[in-house]
């Protein structure tokens, strides 16, 4: 497609339905797995250092698209509930790095298998093996939106 050219009608139609079914089924699976005592953006910063581990909390900031003195504060609470630590960096002593304890990787890992349950209930109550193949395959599809 040009930059002149305009989307298809199906291509706006299906990027509409796309955001706001992932959307929709991004809180039901969040919901599924909730934890009471921690906040969504909490959750999210323990999924990042999952994935990441080792930063600071000003990298932590600029990824999550918040301020770093909001990212202190979240970093502080999940310390206090002994879900991170922080470390001094080998490379500069001057920055700590911020890292999952043993019960914070349990707390994620836990989390992710409640999510991975949940939808996998919901597939197999609701839906036809045709149809989950279909969704299979529209995950591909999706994926190879994602790729750069």
């Amino acid at each position: 497609m040009s930059e002149n050219e305009s989307p298809s009608p199906s291509a706006v139609q299906a990027s509409r339905e796309v955001r706001a079914v992932i959307s929709r089924l991004r809180r039901r699976i969040l919901k599924a797995s909730e934890v009471e005592d921690l906040t969504l953006s909490q959750s999210s910063v323990l999924a990042r250092l999952s994935d990441q581990g080792g930063v600071t909390a000003s990298e932590l900031a600029a990824t999550e698209g918040v301020r770093h003195q909001s990212m202190t504060a979240t970093v502080t609470a999940l310390a206090s509930m002994g879900l991170v630590a922080r470390h001094p960096d080998p490379d500069d002593g001057r920055r700590l790095l911020i890292t999952l304890t043993a019960e914070g990787v349990r707390r994620v890992e836990e989390g992710r298998q409640v999510r991975t349950e949940w939808l996998a209930a919901r597939l197999q109550a609701r839906c036809t093996e045709e149809e989950r193949q279909a969704v299979i395959a529209s995950m591909a599809v999706l994926q190879r939106l994602t790729r750069d």
